[in-house]
C-alpha cells in the first residue's frame, strides 16, 4: 500500500504544461507524487485567444487515474458542453464569471448533472457577491496571471483579492483556489494567504522531473 504524502495544500497538476506525447504517463504518476486533482484548461479562442485540443484528452485520461479531474473553461457559453464533460468524467467545473451572462443558471446545471460548480476570476476582476451564486457554488478560482499572455508572471496583488474573499466569506465552506505562474519560489505566501488549492503547470512538469518538482513545491508549500 503507497504511503501518503502530507501536503500543506492541495496541488492541481495542469496538463497544459505536461508533455503532449506523455499525457498518459503524466497523469499515471501525478497521485504517487502527492496530486490531489488533474487540471485541465479548455479554451475557446473567443474568450481568450487561445484554442484548446478539446475534450477528447479528458476522456482518453479518465480510466488512468482516479484523482479527480477539474475542468477550467475559459470560453463564453460555457453550458452547452457541460453534459458531455461531465458524461466523460469531469468532476469540478469552473466557469468564468466574465463569460456568462446567468451565472447561476450555469452553476445549477453544473450541480444537477453530479459535478461540483466554482467561478473564475481574471485578475482585474473584483470579487462579486458570492452569496446569489448559493447554493451552487463550492469554490472560487482566482487567476494569478493574464489569460492571454504567454508564460505570464505571477501577479502578486491577487493575493490581497484571496484574503479579502477569505475573511469576508469564512463561515462559508467555499474552497478557495489560485490559478497561475505559481512555483516553488511563491507557493509559501499563496498558501499563508489561504489558498486551499493551487493550479501549478511548468512548475511541476519543467525538465521532466515530475517527482522531484513536485516534492519541491510541496516542500515550499510549508
Amino acid at each position: 500500500m503507497e504511503s501518503e504524502i502530507f501536503v500543506a495544500v492541495r496541488i492541481a497538476p495542469s496538463l497544459a504544461s505536461a508533455p503532449f506525447d506523455r499525457l498518459g504517463e503524466s497523469v499515471k504518476a501525478l497521485k504517487k507524487a502527492g496530486a490531489s486533482y488533474v487540471h485541465f484548461d479548455l479554451e475557446d479562442g473567443v474568450f481568450v485567444p487561445m484554442l484548446s485540443m478539446g475534450i477528447k484528452p479528458i476522456e482518453d485520461l479518465r480510466p488512468l487515474t482516479d484523482l479527480p479531474f477539474d475542468v477550467h473553461l475559459m470560453m463564453v457559453n460555457p453550458e452547452w458542453l457541460l453534459p458531455d464533460l461531465i458524461r466523460i468524467g469531469a468532476d469540478r467545473i469552473s466557469v468564468h464569471i466574465e463569460a456568462c451572462e446567468y451565472p447561476r443558471r450555469v452553476l445549477g446545471k453544473i450541480t444537477s448533472l453530479g459535478a461540483e460548480a466554482g467561478i473564475a476570476l481574471n485578475p482585474k476582476t473584483p470579487l462579486p457577491d458570492l452569496e446569489m451564486l448559493y447554493p451552487y457554488l463550492r469554490f472560487v478560482t482566482l487567476l494569478s496571471t493574464e489569460p492571454e499572455e504567454v508564460n505570464p508572471p505571477f501577479l502578486p496583488s491577487v493575493l490581497s483579492k484571496l484574503e479579502a474573499g477569505k475573511a469576508k466569506y469564512k463561515s462559508s465552506a467555499l474552497e478557495w483556489i489560485v490559478d497561475g505562474g505559481i512555483d516553488k519560489d511563491n507557493i509559501g505566501e499563496v498558501v499563508a494567504a489561504g489558498a486551499d488549492i493551487v493550479v501549478v503547470g511548468r512548475a511541476v512538469f519543467r525538465g521532466g522531473l515530475l517527482h522531484e518538482n513536485m516534492a519541491a513545491l510541496i516542500a515550499a508549500a510549508g
